[in-house]
């Protein structure tokens, strides 16, 4: 009978210490976490939670920015499901490369890779200094607005590496094509 008692005793502690560490994981996992996150979310400025928007590559007065595989619709954020082997991502990218080319003028070799493929989530705002470059020329002409101009604007819409070694620069299209908006 000891060896059943102490068999019992010795599940006993284990299931008891299996249940405070359950409990201590989801305290701080699933309530102290979220609610730090979402202070620190209310608390630091800014508005990264602003999606993307569609500005059609045959409207030449906007910056366009990156393709989406939803239409930057945020009920459907989603990368496609298409794989870099897939004949018929291929296609889609050899397609976004002459459209582009041809709405800039410039040779398919020169349009960038954020011009090409959509980002993971489909509503990125975002386009790299080498795409927003791209476009001046045509967005100044539509608009009449002197080259330097718009290329100033660009630099005033342009962030560095985050923390100084995350990621690329960025151009924020969607607050970049705002204040264009607010010149018409």
């Amino acid at each position: 009978m000891t060896n059943l008692t102490h068999t019992l005793t010795s599940t006993g502690r284990q299931a008891w210490v299996g249940l405070r560490l359950l409990l201590v994981a989801t305290l701080l996992l699933g309530v102290a976490y979220p609610a730090a996150v979402w202070a620190v979310g209310r608390v630091v400025p800014g508005d990264d939670a602003t999606i993307g928007q569609n500005f059609p590559v045959a409207d030449d007065g906007w910056f366009h920015g990156r393709p989406s595989a939803n239409d930057y619709d945020g009920l459907a954020s989603a990368p496609s499901n298409l794989g870099p082997s897939s004949p018929d991502l291929l296609a889609l990218i050899d397609e976004r490369r002459a459209t582009v080319a041809e709405v800039e003028g410039v040779e398919p070799a020169a349009v960038p890779p954020d011009a090409l493929t959509a980002s993971a989530s489909g509503l990125d705002r975002f386009i790299s200094p080498e795409y927003a470059a791209l476009q001046v020329e045509r967005v100044a002409e539509e608009r009449g607005l002197p080259v330097a101009e718009v290329e100033r604007l660009v630099d005033d819409h342009t962030s560095g590496r985050q923390l100084g070694f995350l990621g690329q620069p960025r151009v924020d299209v969607l607050a970049l094509n705002r204040v264009l908006e607010g010149a018409d």
